[in-house]
């Protein structure tokens, strides 16, 4: 709870304070007052009120500063809204008093300033409760207004705002005496007045009827008449006003009446829509005049610029007030009024005016038509567009006789087409591909509009034509190729007209312009066709001189714009090219002497823009084929351009002759000229630096012009000159008319034809390319820069003479121009030099000249610090900063702050302080901070004294710049400045007036700068000097954010907070209302800036920024995606943006968003309903969907209407997002479903809620008219299927989770395979198709639409060749896509097979109607896939051919590409080859008759010979490739390739025949186990090598047979046969490696032993256990496929192998059974009587029996009792299957002997006893009885002492008992083994029963048998084994009990109980019988060892 006393100030506390610090206490106290009013309880706030007031009260009489002020004055409001009013009055009287006051003192004037404040916040909050006090109110402020100073009147006029918007109509008897003083303040001097005047009078407007009735005239020529001089903020408001005004009169606000002094006045007549635009209209034609009456056209001069723009932003008020709505209804009418502007002779007195006009016209066509419109309007304003070209162009009469009568109105008209074109021109944009079908309308006549204006007699409306068919190509690819042929066509029809030519030729050349834009091009013959056109226009220029020039012209810009097509089309025509740039200059001096001789003025006008054309098509080579500039091309360059210079040099007698027409095509060709050169190295064109050097310094100092033309570079290169242009705003574009540098915003198409097909700035929409003349000061300044490095010193001192002189003999303005130019090349010079510098090199060693850099700094540019122009001063400190950085010499560097310190002590003016002190700034900004540090001192305390200088706001404001540039750079040097500073920033932030911009922006800036220094300890420290400084930025961050500050201060607060939350953290409280707020705000800047800082927000604090514009965003009622917090904000915030970087910036920070999402179900949840919102929004302008009314089912219904769950709550509110914005909502969709985690049905339980808007989604994007977004549509719809298709419905366990969406998915995919469908859509739906038809194998009709919609597309691969519109390349994208899905579903078909068991075989050639739906599917069409499957590899490996063998490639290339795009097509050969050649080699392999089918018999087997190579040699050359430039996924379809291959007999044959592919194909294997950890590759590694051995095995076999018959006992040599294991020639050696280089990576013992190899296995351990089992397979056939020496000489190392294998191995059955079987292999081997054999068996075997002896129980070193078991093993193996003699062996057999021994006694596992007991069993049953006797002797005795042992007999456990009847087994071993025939008596017989019958009598004691289950179960084993052994040895066991009495009676005892147990559990089974259905008795244990047979 708030309590009362926290409220009020703490006067005790602020008395003893110093002075110094009392205003930011009270401050604070008030910013804290401000936050808690409105939370605190009513009864607190009234027990401490009237102290509040008081306190308040005196805090106003102590005159705050400007935010104490402004933040009392809302403390003061909100006290009486939130507590009583009791003391209102008064406290009003109060501020009255005050304002009656006459003091004028500065102290009394802060004082009525802080009053009037607060009444003006009272007025406004309080409304109608202050009563009549505003009365008095308003007429103190009026009697005393004149008399006021500027900021008086300031919070004049704002206060009578706030009463206004407060009080409404109750304060309409003081309107008309606030309109008075407004209309006063509009005509101030001071724009900050005139700025509030008119923020006053548009709210007064509202509730004051007069103004836009009676007053209207006056009103509006007083707004005109303040737009006069007026500063862009000024000029904002007052054009505010006025289009608020005019609005007013066709909607006046509502619930108002006309409030008159007589009650009883008739209203006036509403004035009609014409009326009011006419009102706007004479202001935009004539100005600030008396207009209501007369003609409009007649009289006047030409109007201001400044009124000009002004009318342009009312106009965008005017139609913003009036609505989208109206828009639409009246969009005919307002497009004909706007367009009628620039028709006027008054907008076009001049060609600068027309230009500046045409921009103002396009500026409010695209504010209304590319901001207010929704789409399906826009889809209107085209055709009305359209429909006035036409009328336009049908009013010309084109006929010879009447050409000079209309020949003044069509140079007028062609300012209205030239407006209209570009605006149809951005609409094509806009739209994109939606416009295709309205291209069709022969209502809309686009196409025809377009190419009607082509013939226009104006240049400039050819030139926009082209430009928006340029702008249509792009928008709409397929229209392309038309256009290219309408042209052409064109050029033969219209051939003979003038108009005609030149205006088809830059058609064609802005379309080739645009193909660059276009991913699929132009056919690649369109650039050869074009480049004849060019060659022949070119060749009969001369023929007819009416058509030279336009013909002449024409060529050339067509050669230039083919150069845009890039390097495949360039190389092929070059050498015409460079034939026909030496032809069209001179050849030599000789014939330039002759050419000078002869021609007239026309003739050389002709020869000079010829020229100039051919240079322009150089350098457009130069610039778009940087490729093939070689030196020798540059070589040959060099001679026409030398030519030209040449010719340039001799000029000026010509121009003498011939005047002033020639002096434009001369600066053209002098233009183009400097264009080649810049980008050409300089040391090519050495030698002629003298004579260009000549030309450039004419250019820079105005030698040759008589205009004072300035560069328009000054921006770019000077990058100080952001302080005194700032603006960064929507309205830069004709802001730029009224800023004086370089003809800023005079760019106009018509200035140059070839920037049709050049590049142009995304923040454009048409180019804007600047005059000539200030083109070529451009051109000669960046030649200039580039030459500057290269040239002489004497050249240098010659060029700053010379500079010298040209500044003495000019004056005035001309010597400004020449300045300003001068220090731009200077600018560009250092830059030059400083790059070579950073790139290594020394400006003394190279002799760059310091010296005369020197000399330059203080000869030409010290004398210019002082300069009276801003510009000039700024640009001299930026050249002096950038030659000390050139220089880099200390003691220069000194002697230049010296200076600047010195002036700035002794001289006391403005200009020469500002200059200075920016001079220091950039010393220390580009020397850097340890360069600069020891100046840093001096230069800091002087600046900061400036910036204490009170008098002069501008010489404060470049201080605090020069400042901040210091702390950029001096980082932490600067840390002992910044108390002071800051001090310093906080007194001007609380003293400085609102107004002052430029130093509060200054002020910004600063603390920025300070921010960034003292970040780090920010971040790390938290001590209380720390905090405290900290305190003190958020406390300035926050004063310079409030909302009265203007947008460019707010854009440095904002920048502060981002700084201060890169360093730590930020108070979201403060910051997110205040970045809330930005992005609502007008300027551009600061909503770039708070954009920028929601993206760095949201990368950290993504959720915490969520909350809070939660907040924010409810409390926004008029928000269409309020709900959706910052995400709708910003989608919203999108649709409405045009800057690109701002865009980009949503998108990240959304981007942000969207990834945050993820982790959070409910902002998951959102996201996706945003998303939906958007995507399923229907604009109206998608008419695609509707189209399939009657073709999708209707399940599908609900997937059309869009938006319709939201009710109808925004039904007036458009919600339509703009296509571009549903792609980026799409592609969110697409990444939040990419990055999350593996779906399933617990991980992704969220999306699987959403899994229906997911599909609906994806639906209405696939259906959309755009392009983009139907690709976008069909990317989600596969990544839907790719993230679900796996998972089951949950309801119908066997079906996937998607097959209830099958007929949504057939619909979505149905539009794409239209024939007018663009090729890339096409290809995305082939691959959606495979997708879900490979995700969904269930079959069905559903399954078989889409399998449908792939026959067709599988049918146009034969119908359609190719695809006209499109490059050749669209063709090939297409084909390969559809062959690309079908080989998905083929090969996802074969591997469904694969699963379920079948070979490959079986899958593809059973007789038996197969289960494999998919197959079902394909079977029909492999005999059409498989020839063209085969034809794509075939060009996939004619395009990966080394240059080399390009002779060789076919004259026509291959079948789906052209040798012209073989490099184009490229990536879509890698994209999609990988499943094609697996789907190949599958047929290949198994069905290679249908491959052969055309050709002849004695044939067939040569051709799939010869396609067996294309598919292994393809396969071998990807796989390889250099690591890692495949994906993990085609290495692996590479590799199921050639198991497919290999599969089948033959193609193993073929590789085993020719051995040096075997060892190649190893040695690819071997790398791709080097290169690859992956486990799927490397198991598709052994697969192959699996079926390569066992091709050698087969082939061995069949040698075998075939040499069996004639060879006897004789060894069969098969690989290797003469020259063994020789590595290189040996495929066995091969094989080696590439199993041993796999186990070093899965055996860690191997591992170890190779130094310097290092591999973390993948995969799980039972994947790794199964691969390793496979590769010990592969280990075991490796004798069988070499001859018996090879095999000898392997033999050690697949024995070694296996037994490191076996010693590491975990518990797997896979893999011992694998080891134990090659053991056995090894011992049972043909060779096994070899004595080298048979000595590594033996040596193998002593290895097994040491690593049983010493690790056989060592967990760590052999994995355990396991490891142990799988040892004994191995050594049982051995034993049984070796040669007996090895077994014999001493060495071998005790030891042997004694480890079973000692894991039958001893082993504390009784799973190891278990194995060991039946190994021994298998020793002694089945081994050679010259080594199971002696085994028996040694063991036998153990296994009978271990079962008369007590542990035998107290069996608890169930390993007990199956050890105890292991034993047993090996004692009826015994049994059988004496049991044979040759036993002579009944002694034998009963000695032989002896051994087993004892035993089991042992265990008959029935009170051991009653104390477990286990023991219980060795009774009855017992029992029944002793029944079995009575009757089948009578004789023997009757004598053997006889001499046993105590036997017999167990025996006895025993049957007797068993007999018992038997009658009872009979009865127990009667009984249950009756009670319960009979179940199959189970037994509780289950033995592994199955004990039936021991009878």
């Amino acid at each position: 709870m708030i309590g009362s006393q926290s409220l009020l100030l703490n006067d005790a506390a602020l008395a003893q304070l110093q002075d110094i610090h009392k205003p930011v206490y009270v401050l604070d106290w008030l910013r804290r007052l401000e936050h808690f009013l409105p939370l605190a309880p009513k009864a607190d706030i009234k027990t401490c009120q009237k102290q509040l007031i008081e306190q308040l009260l005196h805090t106003i009489q102590s005159g705050p500063g400007v935010p104490a002020r402004n933040c009392l004055a809302r403390c003061m409001a909100s006290l009486f809204v939130v507590g009583d009013t009791i003391d209102l009055f008064e406290t009003v009287n109060k501020c009255n008093d005050i304002l009656k006051s006459r003091d004028d003192s500065p102290s009394s004037t802060a004082v009525k300033l802080a009053s009037v404040a607060s009444l003006g916040e009272m007025y406004q909050n309080l409304g109608r409760m202050m009563g009549r006090s505003y009365e008095e109110t308003v007429q103190i402020l009026s009697r005393t207004f004149r008399n006021f100073e500027s900021q008086s009147r300031i919070e004049t006029m704002q206060a009578f705002e706030k009463i206004c918007a407060g009080m409404d109509t109750a304060a309409s008897t003081s309107h008309k005496d606030m309109y008075k003083i407004a209309r006063t303040g509009l005509a101030d001097r001071v724009m900050a007045v005139r700025t509030a005047a008119a923020k006053c009078l548009r709210i007064m407007t509202s509730s004051a009827p007069f103004l836009y009735t009676t007053e209207l005239e006056s009103l509006t020529s007083t707004c005109l008449r303040a737009l006069d001089g007026a500063d862009y903020d000024a000029r904002i408001a007052v054009a505010d006003l006025l289009g608020c005004v005019i609005a007013s009169t066709q909607l006046p606000p509502s619930n108002r009446t006309k409030l008159t002094s007589a009650g009883n006045a008739k209203p006036m007549k509403p004035m009609s829509l014409d009326e009011s635009l006419n009102i706007l209209m004479t202001g935009f034609l004539r100005g600030a005049t008396s207009f209501l009456k007369g003609d409009i056209i007649k009289g006047g001069s030409g109007v201001n610029r400044e009124v000009r723009v002004g009318v342009t932003y009312a106009y965008i008020s005017f139609i913003e007030r009036m609505g989208s709505v109206w828009l639409e209804k009246h969009l005919e009418a307002f497009s004909c009024h706007i367009l009628e502007l620039v028709a006027n002779p008054k907008a076009a007195a001049s060609h600068v005016d027309s230009v500046y006009s045409r921009k103002c016209v396009n500026f409010i066509l695209r504010r209304a038509f590319g901001r207010l419109l929704d789409e399906k309007a826009q889809f209107s304003a085209l055709k009305v567009i359209a429909n006035i070209i036409l009328k336009q162009m049908n009013s010309i009469d084109f006929s010879p006789e009447n050409a000079k009568e209309c020949n003044q109105e069509t140079i007028f008209n062609q300012h209205l087409l030239v407006c209209a074109l570009q605006e149809l021109a951005a609409l094509f944009i806009t739209l994109g591909t939606s416009i295709h079908h309205y291209l069709t309308d022969a209502t809309c006549k686009l196409t025809e509009s377009l190419f009607s204006v082509l013939i226009h007699p104006c240049q400039s409306t050819r030139l926009s034509g082209a430009w928006a068919l340029r702008c249509l190509c792009v928008a709409c690819p397929s229209e392309t190729h038309k256009a290219i042929e309408r042209c052409l066509n064109a050029f033969e029809t219209k051939k003979s007209s003038p108009e005609a030519v030149a205006g088809y030729s830059v058609a064609l050349a802005a379309i080739l312009g645009a193909v660059r834009y276009m991913p699929l091009g132009v056919p690649y013959a369109t650039g050869k066709i074009v480049f004849n056109t060019a060659e022949e226009l070119l060749r009969t220029a001369n023929q007819n001189s009416r058509l030279s020039v336009q013909k002449s012209s024409a060529g050339w810009l067509l050669i230039g714009a083919i150069m845009t097509l890039g390097n495949n089309v360039v190389k092929a025509l070059l050498p015409r090219m460079l034939l026909l740039w030496r032809n069209s200059f001179p050849k030599s001096t000789k014939d330039l002497e002759s050419e000078k001789a002869r021609g007239d003025a026309f003739t050389w006008q002709v020869t000079l823009e010829g020229r100039a054309g051919a240079l322009s098509s150089i350098h457009s080579f130069l610039l778009h084929c940087p490729d093939l500039v070689t030196d020798e091309i540059i070589t040959r360059l060099l001679v026409p351009i030398e030519s030209a210079l040449a010719m340039m040099t001799n000029l000026s007698a010509t121009l003498k002759t011939y005047g002033q027409p020639l002096k434009a095509s001369a600066a053209g060709l002098r233009y183009r000229l400097y264009q080649t050169l810049v980008l050409i190295k300089p040391a090519s064109f050495e030698r002629s630096f003298t004579h260009m050097l000549r030309f450039v310094i004419w250019e820079l100092t105005l030698n040759d012009n008589a205009a004072n033309t300035t560069t328009s570079l000054f921006s770019r290169v000077c990058q100080s000159h952001s302080i005194f242009n700032s603006l960064v705003s929507d309205h830069m574009s004709i802001e730029e008319q009224l800023h004086p540098i370089g003809a800023a915003g005079f760019g106009a198409i018509e200035h140059d034809p070839c920037s049709l097909y050049m590049d142009i700035n995304e923040e454009f929409t048409v180019p804007l390319p600047l005059p000539l003349g200030v083109s070529v000061i451009d051109a000669s300044i960046e030649l200039f820069g580039k030459l500057y490095p290269h040239i002489s010193s004497k050249h240098r001192q010659q060029l700053i003479e010379h500079f010298l002189e040209c500044l003495k003999v000019t004056k005035y303005a001309r010597k400004d121009a020449v300045l300003v130019n001068m220090f731009c090349a200077f600018l560009c010079a250092m830059k030059a030099i400083r790059k070579i510098n950073t790139g290594g090199s020394d400006l003394n060693s190279k002799g760059y000249g310091t010296e005369e850099l020197k000399l330059i700094a203080q000869q030409l540019v010290l004398n210019t610090l002082g300069h009276p122009s801003a510009l000039i001063r700024c640009a001299g400190a930026e050249v002096i900063g950038r030659i000390a950085q050139a220089v880099a010499d200390s003691k220069f560097t000194s002697e230049m702050t010296q200076f600047c310190s010195d002036r700035l002590k002794a001289s006391r003016e403005v200009a020469s302080r500002t200059g200075h002190s920016l001079a220091l700034g950039c010393l220390h900004r580009y020397l850097g901070g340890m360069d600069s540090s020891r100046h840093q001192h001096a230069s800091v305390s002087i600046l900061l004294n400036l910036a204490q200088d009170l008098s002069s706001p501008e010489t404060q404001m470049w201080a605090l710049h020069s400042l901040a540039l210091i702390a950029d750079t001096g980082g932490p040097l600067f840390r002992s400045y910044v108390e002071p500073s800051l001090s310093l920033l906080l007194k001007l932030v609380m003293t400085v007036p609102l107004s002052s911009v430029d130093l509060r922006q200054a002020t910004g800036k600063m603390m920025a700068a300070l921010i960034t220094g003292f970040g780090p300890e920010l971040q790390v420290g938290a001590d209380k000097e720390v905090e405290r400084i900290k305190k003190s930025f958020e406390t300035g961050c926050s004063l310079l954010s409030q909302e009265e500050e203007h947008p460019l201060v707010q854009n440095e607060a904002v920048t502060c907070f981002q700084r201060l939350h890169l360093f730590g953290t930020v108070n979201f409280v403060v910051v997110i209302p205040v970045l809330f707020r930005s992005i609502k705000c007008t300027n551009l800047a600061l909503r770039r800036t708070a954009i920028d800082c929601f993206r760095q927000l949201t990368q950290r604090d993504t959720e915490i920024v969520c909350q809070h514009m939660d907040k924010l965003c409810a409390k926004t009622e008029d928000s269409v995606y309020a709900e959706y917090g910052i995400s709708g904000t910003l989608f919203l915030m999108m649709d409405k943006e045009s800057d690109p970087t701002l865009r980009k910036g949503i998108m990240d920070t959304l981007s942000s968003v969207m990834s945050a999402s993820i982790l959070n179900d409910e902002l998951l949840q959102r996201s996706i309903a945003l998303c939906k919102s958007i995507l399923t929004a229907d604009s109206g302008a998608d008419g695609t969907v509707e189209e399939l009314n009657d073709e999708i089912d209707d399940d599908v219904e609900e997937f059309r209407i869009g938006g319709e769950e939201h009710g109808n709550g925004l039904s007036n509110v458009k919600n339509y997002s703009r296509w571009t914005s549903r792609v980026f909502a799409a592609e969110c969709v697409r990444k939040i479903l990419i990055t999350s985690q593996h779906i399933t049905i617990k991980t992704g339980a969220e999306l699987l809620r959403h899994l229906s808007d997911l599909i609906r989604m994806s639906f209405m994007g696939a259906t959309s008219n755009s392009d983009p977004l139907r690709l976008e549509g069909l990317l989600n719809l596969e990544t839907v299927i790719d993230r679900f298709a796996h998972l089951k419905d949950p309801d119908f366990p066997t079906a996937s989770i998607l097959e209830q969406f099958q007929a949504q998915v057939s619909a979505a995919l149905r539009p794409a395979f239209s024939t007018e469908t663009d090729p890339y859509v096409k290809a995305t739906a082939c691959r959606v198709c495979s997708a879900w038809i490979c995700g969904n194998s269930q079959g069905g009709e559903d399954l078989r639409r889409v399998h449908t919609l792939m026959v067709s597309a599988l049918e146009n691969i034969r119908a359609k060749p190719t695809l006209p519109d499109y490059n050749e390349k669209a063709n090939t994208l297409e084909k390969l896509a559809i062959l690309k899905a079908w080989a998905q579903v083929f090969t996802t078909a074969v591997e469904n097979g694969l699963r379920s068991g079948e070979s490959l075989s079986e899958i593809l050639k059973s007789d038996v109607k197969t289960k494999n739906h998919l197959l079902e599917l394909v079977k029909p069409q492999l005999q059409i896939l498989s020839p063209y499957w085969l034809s794509a590899l075939r060009d996939r490996g004619l395009i990966e051919l080394p240059t080399e063998f390009a002779p060789q490639l076919p004259r026509d290339g291959g079948a789906f590409f052209s040798n012209d795009t073989k490099d184009v097509v490229r990536p879509f050969y890698e994209d999609s080859w990988a499943s094609i050649l697996f789907a190949s080699a599958i047929v290949l392999s198994t069905m290679p008759e249908i491959l052969v089918l055309s050709e002849p018999m004695e044939k067939q087997n040569e051709v799939n010979i010869e396609r067996f190579h294309l598919i292994f040699g393809l396969s071998m050359e990807a796989l390889c490739k250099p690591a890692f430039s495949e994906p993990l996924e085609s290495v692996e379809k590479y590799l199921k390739s050639l198991w497919a291959l290999f599969c089948s007999h033959w193609p193993r044959d073929l590789i085993t025949q020719e051995i040096n592919l075997g060892i190649e194909l190893c040695c690819v294997l071997h790398r791709q186990l080097v290169t690859r950890s992956a486990i799927k590759v490397q198991s598709l590694v052994i697969e192959v090598l699996k079926l390569v051995i066992e091709g050698m095995r087969e082939n061995s076999n069949k040698i075998s047979e075939e040499l069996k018959p004639c060879i006897d006992e004789r060894e069969i040599e098969t690989f290797d046969e003469d020259e063994g294991l020789v590595p290189g020639k040996s495929p066995v050696l091969s094989i080696l490696e590439v199993i041993f280089c796999l186990l070093i990576q899965k055996v860690p013992i191997l591992n170890s032993n190779i130094s310097g190899f290092h591999s973390t296995p993948t995969g799980s351990n039972d994947e790794n256990d199964e691969l390793v089992a496979e590769v010990v397979k592969c280990l075991e056939m490796l004798p069988d496929i070499c001859s018996d020496s090879a095999a000898i000489e392997i033999q050690p190392t697949i024995l070694y192998l296996s037994t490191c294998i076996l010693g590491e191995s975990r518990p797997n059955n896979s893999l011992r059974s694998a080891v134990l079987q090659c053991f056995r292999k090894m011992a049972t081997h043909r060779l096994n009587s070899n004595p080298l054999w048979e000595k590594y068996l033996l040596s193998t075997l002593a290895k097994l029996l040491d690593l049983a002896k010493t690790g056989g129980g060592d967990e760590n070193n052999c994995g355990g009792n396991h490891c142990r078991v799988d040892l004994l093993s191995a050594i049982e193996i051995f034993i049984r299957e070796s040669p007996p003699h090895l077994i014999r062996i001493p060495e071998v057999f005790y030891p042997a002997v004694n480890l079973y021994q000692q894991a039958i006694r001893y082993s504390d596992d009784e799973s190891v006893r278990i194995k060991s007991v039946n190994l021994v069993c298998e020793i002694f049953e089945k081994s050679d009885r010259s080594v199971s006797i002696p085994f028996i002797h040694a063991l036998a005795p153990r296994i009978l002492e271990f079962l008369y042992s007590e542990e035998a007999r107290h069996v608890e456990t169930k390993a007990q008992l199956e050890l105890t009847l292991e034993c047993i087994r090996a004692i009826q071993i015994l049994v059988q083994i004496v049991d044979t025939p040759e036993k002579k008596s009944l002694a034998q017989g009963v000695q032989m029963l002896t051994l087993i019958v004892p035993v089991l009598i042992t265990f008959l004691d029935y009170t051991y048998a009653s104390n477990s289950p286990q023991s219980k179960l060795l009774y009855e084993f017992s029992l029944q084994k002793l029944m079995k052994i009575g009757p089948q040895y009578p004789q023997e066991f009757r004598a053997l009990m006889s001499q046993s009495v105590d036997m017999r009676t167990k025996l006895e005892t025993a049957i007797k109980n068993s007999r018992t147990l038997s009658n009872k559990q009979a009865e127990l089974d009667a009984n249950s019988t009756n009670n319960t259905p009979s179940i199959p008795l189970v037994r509780s244990i289950k033995l592994k060892t199955d004990f039936s047979n021991f009878s």
